[in-house]
């Protein structure tokens, strides 16, 4: 037996979770003889202070020989996991690792990958390659998957407020009491409703991150981002996509004023959504209304739709909880963030028919694939729609052009004074609905909405040349809210703030 170990740079905070996207940190090759049959051989390698993931994939050419390599992982201290022949890849991190891993902190020092060599044909020479990725601490986290739940750009539809068991989450036992409702119920859940993707935002816990890692390959119909609902005295935000370690304890070291939070959360790579703005805060809802000093740039979004807001309405969006007139009112200040959506769900057993049950309000993405990472461009981009119907608008865009230039919803379109702007509105999946055109002073126009599946209304806006934007509500004949659309943006500068 023989092998040699190349070891590389250790790359910065930027780079990208294990794929074709980046070479490997770390590559160990070797052979492996009949000599190996029935042994164990270990691999070093060295992981440098500061790394947080650690990625494994592993490859040989002895298939069709027959030969048989199981997995096995060491830290400087103690056995990690065993994989045997189960997996070819896993990753392992303080807060999660693939299931046979042991999720922990990863010490520096000469870790070792172990193979067991079950199975080996004389005469057989069998080539191997592992490929080691470590991300350092502050790294973003990429997602539970290596490639994409599905392809292709489309209209992804989810619900980003969730709570389940690892915090304040419950549904019915078996014997049908209320009881801490485990991961597994909520995903089920959701993929029963035919949501394509579901975030599980955790009052500051990332606990669930392990249970989503094991759910993720089962649950191969909707993707599961890993979130935590940042819960303070002066507000609650959720934090998309962050799993590592985040102090929230205001004051406390580390977490000296609200700025200071989120800009680590972002720093990690994490997408912020500010919830349920309007909600009071007191005894029933401890800091559920934002009340801190906040320096907007570093927000992507506002739920500006809240299904226990609803709730606490009848069922109605529109009430003094809404969070529409505050985002509207940052939108005013030159500030361009995106509105969303969340069920605010605690009880996946809620009927789907009701507001805050899990799933509705959706909020409906526009992404080239169904991605975490894609997901989330979506998102931070505008291309994103709030659904409150069921089953749901299959698609709802809005698109504006002058003189040759063109933008799509959450986009910008620059026009001059004088200059005749036309919009066009384009819905798939609603009947007897009304397009209310609405922009900084309020709805302007009533348009009726074409019958047919698919239904495309314009209408035209002479600018003015000074910065706006105009977004549309679609609307029942009663004039009940049906979903809203995220802006065009019209000569809208490049730097956020007023």
């Amino acid at each position: 037996m023989w092998a040699w170990l190349l070891v590389l740079a250790f790359v910065g905070a930027a780079s990208a979770a294990p794929g074709p996207g980046r070479p490997a940190d770390i590559r160990l090759e070797g052979q492996l003889t009949r000599d190996d049959h029935e042994t164990y051989v270990e691999l070093p390698f060295t992981v440098p202070a500061g790394a947080d993931r650690l990625s494994v994939v592993f490859r040989h050419d002895g298939a069709a020989d027959r030969t048989t390599i199981d997995l096995g992982l060491r830290d400087p201290e103690r056995l990690r996991g065993w994989s045997g022949g189960a997996r070819d890849r896993f990753t392992l991190a303080e807060t999660d690792a693939t299931p046979a891993y042991l999720a922990g902190p990863l010490p520096a020092g000469t870790w070792t990958l172990v193979l067991g060599v079950p199975n080996l044909r004389p005469g057989v020479t069998t080539t191997y390659v592992a490929e080691i990725w470590v991300e350092p601490k502050g790294a973003p986290f990429a997602g539970l998957l290596d490639a994409p739940l599905a392809s292709g750009p489309a209209w992804w539809r989810g619900d980003l407020h969730v709570h389940s068991g690892h915090s304040d989450g419950t549904c019915r036992s078996r014997k049908g009491v209320q009881a801490a409702c485990p991961l597994f119920r909520v995903v089920e859940t959701a993929a029963g409703r035919g949501l394509d993707f579901i975030a599980l935002t955790e009052h500051n816990a990332a606990s669930h991150s392990q249970g989503l890692r094991e759910l993720q390959p089962y649950f191969d119909d909707i993707l599961l981002i890993p979130g935590r609902e940042l819960t303070t005295f002066q507000g609650h935000a959720n934090l998309f996509g962050l799993t590592a370690p985040l102090e929230f304890r205001l004051g406390a070291a580390g977490a000296e004023d609200m700025d200071g939070v989120l800009g680590q959360a972002a720093g990690l790579g994490a997408t912020v959504s500010i919830n349920h703005p309007r909600m009071p805060s007191g005894e029933v809802c401890m800091g559920c209304g934002w009340q801190a000093t906040t320096d907007w740039s570093k927000i992507h979004a506002v739920e500006v739709l809240n299904g226990g807001a609803m709730a606490a309405f009848g069922g109605r969006a529109e009430s003094p909880l809404s969070g529409v007139e505050f985002w509207q009112d940052l939108l005013n200040q030159g500030y361009r963030l995106t509105a969303i959506a969340g069920s605010d769900s605690h009880d996946p057993d809620r009927p789907v028919e009701t507001p805050g049950a899990l799933g509705r309000p959706a909020t409906v993405i526009h992404a080239v694939s169904l991605s975490q990472p894609d997901l989330m461009s979506g998102l931070r981009a505008g291309r994103v729609f709030v659904d409150l119907t069921h089953p749901g608008l299959e698609a709802f865009d809005l698109e504006a052009s002058s003189g040759g230039r063109s933008a799509v919803m959450g986009g910008r379109l620059d026009a001059a004074p004088g200059d005749r702007i036309t919009f066009r509105v384009m819905v798939e999946g609603a009947s007897e609905a009304r397009i209310h055109v609405v922009g900084p002073d309020g709805a302007a126009e009533v348009l009726p909405l074409p019958p047919g599946g698919q239904a495309v209304q314009t209408f035209t806006r002479r600018s003015d040349g000074e910065r706006s934007w105009v977004r549309i509500d679609l609307r029942d004949p009663e004039g009940a809210l049906l979903a809203m659309s995220n802006p065009i943006y019209l000569n809208w500068p490049d730097a956020p703030g007023p």
